[in-house]
């Protein structure tokens, strides 16, 4: 079969405007023949028609408090001078709340401005207006009474308008069925047995939990392989049961990316290819008359599709139009590159700093469904941008409320999985509060502090003249700063290889050996100071080194590089190693600390931090990685 690449570069709102123009023509979008449903069930439902109230509410003239009902002419003229008396049961009637008033009466006086001068005999010092006290017919609702418009979604307080006018049925728009198709020979399910290349079909499960989220039902099916019969076949039966059909993986440009073909057979194809980063590949057709969208494989790429192009259409046929996403202003805190001329979705990690919110960019590989669990937001640099400087001011979409980010520890610089575990019991012990931690290293760290877009930095920094950690970077990097350095761990760093040792190695000196393959943290990275330590102390040259420029931001991503065979060793902590099964090489031991700007030593932010540190089960908890000794865990050990 012939293949078509892009047949489209459009700008994403240009896509959306061409697909919804030509859906609306067909009369695709229009929400489907309304269904009545019981009052009851009508949580989160669309109104398809307005709601009118069948009786008042109250239904009757109910007394609002507890006391005696009266008739307001027979109290006129009472006062301290000339107080009255009413007979109880006659001219006085006991009442509780809720109770109807009896006939003849109008107003109620409250249990506690009531004397009674003999046991049937009351007395007041003060007249009572008409209907004092009391809830007339209709207070709340009037019979016909309008309760809601059409195009509303039910909430729990409509539950209650409804049945209290009446209203047991109403007419709702009914739920968008949305069909997703997972495609990929490599697919298998949660819980199969892996082998290499195999990948866990979970895009089918987050997109459906989206859809379901807007109000959809989401209709998920088996995993088809890449085969172009299958794939049409599929498509073909999904059209037949579904408002609208997501076709996941295979929309791209390679030899077993078939979904625009079959698009293209069953019906139309009229986008393929937006210029959006990640997201590109987006297909926009229609089958039948029913939008069929093809959804890219990596994870953001297809969550970042499903809001720009399945979102409106979803609440289209609900009959509302999607909620405007909350947005923030914040400074972002390094530099972004991007392409000019596509429309680039930058996750970041938020938190205020000072008086400025501070974006911190992370992971931005379309594959990397972690950066949108991660985040907190996300920047869209405009297509006609080549990105934003340091320091400048975005509009971020939040992710998370604002009071969520006010009351989030922004930690920028080196990594260390103890933060994660300090980031753990600091939620549980301050439920509101939240640890955010971007890994930059040391040096990225100290200068986040400089530029004051974070309350720490977790540094490692080596002097290799004095043999000190991180002071003398510190008295060079933040001059005339006051702060405090306080230790978190001490650690073993050293040399994380495969699990066996497969290839021998003793120690750094191997590396330079033919086929050997090193995996290095990034420029400005403790760790990768610390390398380039010991290669001058034992008179390396880094070129000798295959791998020197493979670069990892994590003593993670270098012990799973190992793992996965990329590389036969990198520098990292035991922690990591231990994390993954591998074997580990102990080089020395260093200090890890956090750099905290004096100004902000009695703020939240950091009490609690420290408050964390002295916990008995968080240094529990960290010993347990392996590779940690917490005896400064907590203590300043120099201070500016």
């Amino acid at each position: 079969m012939k293949r078509k690449v892009y047949l489209d570069d459009l700008p994403w709102e240009e896509a959306l405007e061409r697909f919804l123009g030509y859906l609306k023509e067909l009369g695709a979008l229009s929400p489907g023949r309304p269904e009545r449903v019981s009052a009851e069930n009508a949580l989160g439902r669309i109104t398809a028609a307005p709601v009118y109230a069948r009786i008042s509410s109250p239904h009757y003239h109910a007394s609002s408090m507890d006391g005696m009902a009266v008739r307001s002419s027979d109290t006129h003229g009472a006062s301290e001078t000339t107080p009255k008396q009413l007979r109880v049961g006659q001219e006085a009637v006991p009442v509780d709340t809720g109770d109807p008033l009896p006939d003849g009466t109008d107003a109620v006086i409250m249990i506690e401005d009531i004397h009674y001068v003999q046991p049937d005999i009351i007395e007041i010092i003060q007249a009572v207006a008409p209907w004092q006290y009391v809830r007339v017919v209709g207070e709340d609702v009037v019979a016909t009474e309008m309760v809601l418009p059409s195009n509303h979604r039910v909430r729990p307080v409509d539950l209650g308008a409804f049945l209290a006018s009446g209203v047991s049925h109403l007419y709702v728009y009914p739920r968008p069925v949305v069909a997703l198709l997972p495609t990929g020979t490599e697919l298998v399910q949660p819980g199969a047995d892996l082998k290499p290349g195999d990948i866990i079909e979970y895009n089918s499960r987050m997109l459906g939990a989206i859809v379901e989220q807007w109000g959809a039902i989401a209709l998920r099916k088996e995993i088809t392989i890449d085969d172009f019969e299958s794939v049409k076949a599929s498509v073909a039966a999904a059209v037949e049961e579904a408002d609208l059909v997501l076709v996941n993986a295979g929309s791209s440009a390679g030899s077993e990316d078939f979904t625009a073909e079959v698009i293209r057979s069953l019906g139309k194809v009229l986008v393929h290819g937006v210029a959006t980063k990640p997201g590109k590949p987006v297909i926009l057709g229609e089958v039948n008359g029913k939008p069929v969208v093809g959804v890219p494989g990596y994870p953001v790429s297809a969550y970042i599709s499903l809001d720009l192009f399945v979102k409106p259409l979803v609440f289209q046929k609900m009959g509302v139009v999607p909620p405007e996403p909350y947005m923030i202003e914040a400074t972002v805190a390094r530099k972004l590159f991007s392409n000019l001329g596509m429309e680039e979705f930058i996750r970041v990690k938020l938190g205020k700093v000072g008086e400025k919110i501070i974006a911190t960019p992370i992971s931005r590989g379309a594959g990397v469904l972690m950066s949108l669990v991660r985040a907190d937001g996300m920047i869209r640099v405009p297509r006609l941008s080549e990105g934003y400087n340091t320091g400048e001011t975005v509009m971020v979409e939040l992710f998370r409320t604002p009071e969520e980010i006010e009351e989030t520890t922004v930690i920028i610089g080196s990594h260390d999985l103890a933060l994660d575990v300090l980031a753990n019991f600091l939620r549980q012990k301050y439920p509101a509060a939240t640890l955010s931690s971007a890994h930059v290293g040391s040096f990225g760290g100290l200068s986040a502090l400089k530029r004051g877009e974070a309350h720490c930095a977790g540094t490692h920094l080596l002097d290799e003249e004095t043999g000190e950690y991180n002071v003398s970077y510190i008295q060079r990097l933040l001059s005339g700063r006051d702060v405090v350095l306080v230790n978190l761990v001490h650690r073993e760093q050293g040399l994380i290889l495969a699990k066996g040792n497969p290839k021998g190695i003793r120690g750094l000196e191997d590396m330079t050996r033919q086929g050997y393959t090193y995996v290095n943290r990034q420029r400005g990275a403790g760790t990768r100071i610390l390398l380039d330590y010991y290669l001058r102390e034992k008179a390396i040259d880094p070129d000798q080194i295959h791998g020197y420029e493979y670069e990892e931001y994590t003593h993670m991503g270098v012990a799973a590089a190992v793992k996965a065979g990329a590389a036969d060793a990198g520098m990292g902590i035991r922690a990591a190693a231990v994390a993954l099964g591998l074997d580990f090489i102990r080089i020395v031991e260093e200090r890890y600390d956090l750099c905290i700007p004096a100004e902000y030593w009695d703020t939240p932010y950091i009490k609690r931090l420290l408050e964390v540190m002295a916990m008995p089960e968080f240094r529990e908890e960290v010993q347990k990685l392996g590779g940690y000794d917490l005896r400064d865990c907590g203590k300043v050990m120099w201070r500016s």
